[in-house]
């Protein structure tokens, strides 16, 4: 599969079905919403796949971008396409292992813009959500966004998580076919 990031920079992809990269279309209109906020920022890339989301942040002058991936073959993958994007200056660290294990070695950072695309029928989004309230991981004007199939997450659905998971709020939510992305911000006392 060919895969290209902002500046039409090329990336290397896995074989297979074992990473579902997020689709162009999504991955463009969420770089519009956010366009603004992405040079300087902190960007964390959660579930990072093939890094797609990582490097198109790098590719829009991220300061720094911080990942997580389980998979052995998709973090060599990763850091192969960061190098290849990043420009002097920006920074980026990718750690392998369960998203769950890991998101907690980064209390004490916070982040300006954090996606965060699951498989989709994994039980992680509740856990990870806990984390980052938790932790306080997302920064006081940051916002998250947070990939999803829209059958499964109604706005009924994320109110009873979120119900467990303050002081995260929905600020918003986009729907791109079979791909729905439901974005986050801190919740006002």
């Amino acid at each position: 599969m060919s895969l290209r990031v902002y500046g039409n920079r090329p990336l290397k992809t896995l074989p297979g079905q074992a990473t579902r990269p997020t689709p162009a279309r999504v991955r463009e209109a969420l770089f519009n919403i956010w366009q603004g906020a992405i040079p300087g920022c902190r960007w964390l890339d959660l579930c990072s796949g093939i890094g797609a989301m990582g490097a198109e942040a790098l590719g829009r002058e991220a300061a720094e971008v911080v990942g997580i991936e389980q998979s052995a073959k998709a973090c060599t993958v990763i850091t192969e396409n960061w190098q290849r994007i990043a420009q002097s200056g920006q920074r980026f660290r990718l750690l392998r292992g369960d998203v769950v294990q890991k998101l907690p070695t980064l209390k004490g950072q916070s982040f300006d813009r954090i996606y965060f695309d699951p498989p989709y029928a994994s039980e992680l989004y509740l856990p990870v959500l806990q984390i980052i309230g938790r932790d306080h991981l997302l920064a006081p004007d940051g916002e998250l966004a947070v990939e999803h199939e829209p059958k499964r997450w109604s706005k009924e659905a994320w109110a009873e998580l979120l119900a467990q998971v303050m002081p995260l709020a929905v600020c918003r939510e986009k729907v791109y076919g079979n791909t729905a992305v439901t974005f986050f911000a801190l919740d006002s006392p």
